[in-house]
Parts: structure tokens; C-alpha cells; sequence
């Protein structure tokens, strides 16, 4: 009961709505530009996962192979350093207050989703 009351509270107060509208926008970019399709289920992973973060986690898959690993590094030159400085910075604000630090540290846990989201699945706590 926690935890979907933490969901809806963020989904309201703590940015998930959102950050799940600039992670699905990105999807569409992504899926609509054809080539970069697996950037664009990565995005929408983490679109889903910033909707409603409290309850589940970002496990690594075992069967990513070194293709995954080069587009880690694609995505993290080209988008992951300033999604992950940007999830850092809400992270920092929130956790000012009292009420915010649980957000806060949903933040610090789409940080390294943020930086290397390919080769990662949502999975259940």
C-alpha cells in the first residue's frame, strides 16, 4: 500500500508525469528516425519505469552482448550525460525537503538507467 502511494504521489508531485512524456517523446523521435529503434525501446523503458518507479527496479540482462555495450556508449555520449546530470540535479532539489527525499532518491535511481539504459529490464522488487 506504501509503495502505490508513493507511485501516485510522484506520478503527481515528484516530476514521474513528466519525465514519462520527455522519455516517450524521445521514444517516438527515435522510433520514427528507424535506425535508432533500440534507443527508442530503451526510452520507452525508461518512460515506463519514471511513471511509476517505486515497487520495481533496473536489473542488467545477462544475454547483452558488445553491440549493447557500443550503443551504451552511443547513448551516453549523445543523451546520457545531461538525462543523468538532470536526474542528479531534481534528485539534489528534492531531497531538500523532507517530503521529497523518497523522490529524491527515485531520482538517484534513474541515474544509471539514465546513463546506460540498453541491455537493462524492469523487474519487480
Amino acid at each position: 500500500m506504501i509503495r502505490f502511494i508513493l507511485n501516485v504521489l510522484w506520478l503527481i508531485f515528484g516530476g514521474g508525469f513528466l519525465l514519462f512524456i520527455g522519455y516517450a517523446f524521445a521514444a517516438v523521435i527515435c522510433f520514427v528516425l528507424i535506425i535508432t529503434i533500440p534507443f527508442a525501446v530503451a526510452s520507452w523503458r525508461l518512460a515506463v519505469y519514471s511513471l511509476w518507479p517505486f515497487g520495481r527496479t533496473l536489473q542488467a540482462k545477462s544475454d547483452a552482448g558488445v553491440a549493447t555495450g557500443v550503443a551504451n556508449v552511443l547513448w551516453l555520449v549523445l543523451a546520457g550525460w545531461w538525462l543523468a546530470l538532470s536526474h542528479i540535479t531534481a534528485g539534489i532539489a528534492l531531497c531538500v525537503t523532507i517530503i521529497g527525499i523518497p523522490f529524491g532518491i527515485a531520482n538517484f535511481k534513474l541515474v544509471p538507467a539514465a546513463l546506460w539504459p540498453l541491455g537493462r529490464e524492469v523487474v519487480d522488487l
